[in-house]
């Protein structure tokens, strides 16, 4: 963690290795942090430890310097997530970043068929991941070859949901908290959920709270980390 007392000056330090909480806001893209802290701190080994969407919101782990040795160790870890899948609505890309495409009456479902439909959804079973991703197929990425329209047929995968809590419902909003395993897509369980209850969803609000032992609420916003490095580098400019 960054160590606001240390006797290194920033680059040093930052070179040395740190590991940085930072709680994403709404909009900014996982690079557009790393660009951020990697200009902030005046290295170029600057990385993060697993993609958050424009769209989502929470903790992202950024390493430096001899720290992004551990990115592979942190992206293995446990995530948990809370957020809102809308019913009765899907979307392409299974969540906010397209325009909804079909729209389905919801008004039978009831608080019993919202819990039933989570039971597939518990342990570990194999999921598909969205067709708008990042995955590379062929050293493109499936995003590309989506808006492109080409036919695309994805394997499932293995992923591990411990925990599936519905924690609010405000139908069509249905709010969550999740815990999983690396590799799990909360849009692909929006997507598959709402094909569960037979009227469709997405995700609609998404926030990730915790990665392994980390907690967003240690996290720095990103305004007032990029503040402490900026001081770090007057302190030891003034050495």
């Amino acid at each position: 963690m960054l160590n606001l007392d240390s006797e290194l000056n920033s680059k040093e330090n930052f070179a040395a290795g740190q590991v940085l909480l930072v709680d994403k806001p709404l909009e900014w893209t996982s690079f557009d942090i790393v660009k951020k802290i990697r200009n902030a701190v005046r290295i170029k080994k600057v990385g993060h430890a697993g993609t958050l969407d424009p769209l989502a919101t929470g903790l992202l782990i950024v390493c430096t310097g001899k720290k992004t040795k551990s990115i592979e160790g942190f992206m293995a870890d446990e995530k948990e997530y809370t957020g809102t899948f809308t019913i009765g609505k899907t979307t392409p890309t299974y969540d906010l970043e397209s325009d909804v495409e079909n729209e389905t009456d919801f008004s039978h479902i009831t608080t019993e068929d919202l819990d039933k439909a989570r039971a597939p959804f518990t342990g570990s079973f194999d999921q598909v991941p969205p067709i708008y991703s990042a995955i590379k197929v062929k050293g493109t990425r499936l995003y590309e070859l989506a808006r492109r329209g080409e036919d695309i047929k994805l394997k499932p995968r293995p992923v591990t949901i411990s925990e599936f809590e519905i924690t609010k419902v405000d139908l069509p909003e249905v709010h969550f908290r999740v815990v999983c395993s690396k590799g799990t897509y909360i849009r692909s369980l929006a997507h598959d959920y709402g094909k569960a209850l037979g009227v469709g969803a997405h995700l609609s609000a998404l926030r990730r709270t915790r990665i392994g032992t980390f907690k967003v609420e240690d996290a720095y916003t990103i305004e007032k980390l990029i503040d402490t490095i900026r001081a770090l580098n007057e302190d030891s400019s003034g050495n």
